[in-house]
C-alpha cells in the first residue's frame, strides 16, 4: 500500500465530499495522508467583503482543520487562490503550487477532481494535477484517482463534457461514519435532503456505490493511471 497520499481539492469540503471515507480508511491503515486545498471557498459569495470575508475564510479553514483531524490526516494546507475564479489564474501558477507539494511530500498516490464537473475550479484543478503528475522518470506519483463531488459531478448534462464512469471503488463500510462526522465540520455548506450535498444524500450515494460492487458502502473513482 502506498505510504504517502496527497489529496488535491479546489475548496474546503471537496476533500471530504469526494473521498473522505477513503482518506479515513487509508490513514487508519497507516498511510500518511495530506490534503492540499487551492481556493478559499468563500470570496465569490455576494456577502463576502471586508471583515466578514476574512471571518468566513477563517471559519472555513478551521473547519478544514477539524475535518482533517476527524479523518486522521497528517495535515491540511489551504491556499488563497480566488474562489470560483481559478480560470482567471494562469494554469502554470496552479500547477507549480501542486508541484511544490509533490516535491515536498513525495506522494505515491494522488486523488483529485474529475474533469467533467460543473464547477470551473474543479476542472482547473483536475488539469493542473494532470500536468503536475506527468509520468517523467523518477516522479513519485504512481497512482492517480479522480473523485466525484455531489452537486457538481452529477449535474453535468450528458454530452456536454466527459461523464463520470467509475472503474475503481474503495470500500468505506468501516469509515463512512467518519466521513459523516467530518462533513459536519462543514455544517454551513450542507443542505437539506433531497439536495445531493446533504448528509442523507452523501450517505445514499456511498450506499449505492457500495451496492454496485457488493459492499455496504464505497467511494467511486475513475482511475487515471496506475504504475504497478
Amino acid at each position: 500500500m502506498p505510504s504517502h497520499v496527497l489529496v488535491v481539492a479546489a475548496h474546503p469540503d471537496d476533500e471530504v465530499l469526494g473521498c473522505g471515507g477513503t482518506i479515513a480508511r487509508l490513514a487508519g491503515e497507516g498511510a500518511e495522508v495530506r490534503i492540499l486545498i487551492l481556493a478559499d471557498g468563500e470570496t465569490s459569495r455576494p456577502a463576502a467583503a471586508g471583515a466578514g470575508k476574512r471571518h468566513a475564510i477563517e471559519q472555513r479553514n478551521e473547519a478544514a482543520e477539524k475535518a482533517c483531524k476527524v479523518l486522521g490526516c497528517a495535515a491540511v494546507e489551504v491556499l488563497t487562490l480566488p474562489d470560483n475564479r481559478l480560470d482567471g489564474v494562469e494554469l502554470l501558477d496552479v500547477v507549480q503550487r501542486i508541484e511544490k507539494a509533490i516535491e515536498k511530500h513525495k506522494p505515491e498516490r494522488v486523488f483529485t477532481h474529475h474533469s467533467g464537473d460543473v464547477n470551473i475550479d474543479h476542472r482547473v484543478v483536475h488539469d493542473a494535477v494532470i500536468a503536475a503528475c506527468r509520468p517523467v522518470p523518477g516522479h513519485p506519483v504512481r497512482e492517480l484517482f479522480f473523485f466525484e463531488v455531489p452537486s457538481s459531478t452529477e449535474w453535468r448534462p450528458p454530452g456536454s463534457a466527459a461523464s463520470f464512469h467509475p472503474n475503481c471503488y474503495f470500500d468505506i463500510g468501516a469509515t463512512l461514519h467518519k466521513k459523516r462526522e467530518a462533513l459536519q465540520a462543514y455544517a454551513s455548506e450542507l443542505r437539506e435532503f433531497p439536495h445531493p450535498r446533504s448528509l442523507e444524500g452523501v450517505e445514499a450515494l456511498a450506499r449505492w456505490r457500495g451496492a454496485t460492487v457488493g459492499v455496504a458502502a464505497a467511494e467511486a473513482f475513475v482511475l487515471g493511471r496506475a504504475v504497478l
